[in-house]
């Protein structure tokens, strides 16, 4: 393990979480370097819609490497999501991580849902884990299970499934799980202390508040494709005021000189 790759796990403390902004591209990374995010995740959402890939299909491998490749080199601690590794034999899967963690990515998020709608057998998602831990020991394995995620939202929330499928993934070796879509602090509490690994969860805005989570015993707090989805809401609405004429400009707004200043080998 080296140093940055220490560095990056213990960023990952109960009650004081890692908050963990997601880029898609060089100058979104370089953006959120430069304002002082110690750590960015990719998101995989971000990066395959942004290539004119769906997501969470195994679609945007390329485009996850390539994006990785220019990333790695930024001043800051990256970790890469890679859907559910591209692929369903672990060696294959072990092999990918490997070559991430060699631009210098210090993690990576793997996820059990599966492109149609299900969730994939807790035993294959080990096998994933266990091989990339054995490849690359000190790469940080940021298991995710989509039990919340793709659940009936009209029946009873799935702790139990959650639960013993995060539990599974820890003892496989994994260094963090992600339980995506729990929104509710008590939830994320009684997950909390019954995983014996750090817990990430999506920071959803309007259903919980970073200091709620925080007190629940989160130790990761992922904002997942919300960036992505506001920067898109943000192009449309500036380019309606632009055509009515009413863009009020915004003293945080990059000039062009800034944004081409992220290209310097000193940026950010």
């Amino acid at each position: 393990m080296t140093d940055r790759h220490d560095t990056f796990a213990r960023l990952h403390r109960p009650g004081q979480p890692l908050f963990l902004p997601n880029a898609w591209d060089f100058a979104t990374a370089a953006t959120l370097a430069q304002a002082g995010f110690a750590a960015i995740g990719t998101t995989s959402c971000g990066v395959a819609i942004a290539a004119g890939q769906p997501d969470a299909t195994g679609a945007a491998r390329a485009e996850t490497v390539a994006v990785a490749q220019r990333l790695a080199p930024l001043p800051v601690l990256l970790t890469v999501d890679m859907e559910a590794g591209f692929s369903d034999a672990p060696r294959e899967v072990a092999e990918l991580a490997a070559a991430l963690n060699d631009t210098g990515v210090v993690g990576i998020n793997i996820e059990d849902g599966r492109p149609d709608g299900t969730l994939g057998p807790v035993d294959l998602h080990c096998a994933k884990i266990e091989a990339i831990k054995a490849a690359v020991p000190g790469l940080f394995v940021n298991a995710r299970t989509d039990a919340f995620w793709l659940a009936d939202r009209s029946a009873p929330p799935p702790v139990d499934e959650a639960r013993q499928r995060a539990r599974a993934y820890a003892a496989a070796g994994a260094d963090g799980v992600f339980i995506p879509a729990v929104a509710d602090p008590g939830l994320v509490k009684t997950l909390a202390v019954t995983i014996d690994a750090p817990l990430n969860v999506l920071y959803l805005p309007g259903q919980h508040t970073l200091p709620e989570l925080a007190a629940a015993g989160a130790a990761r707090v992922s904002t997942g494709s919300l960036l992505f989805r506001e920067a898109l809401r943000c192009v449309v609405d500036t380019a309606n005021a632009a055509l009515h004429d009413t863009v009020h400009p915004h003293p945080a707004t990059p000039t062009y000189a800034q944004v081409q200043a992220l290209l310097s080998p000193a940026a950010p």
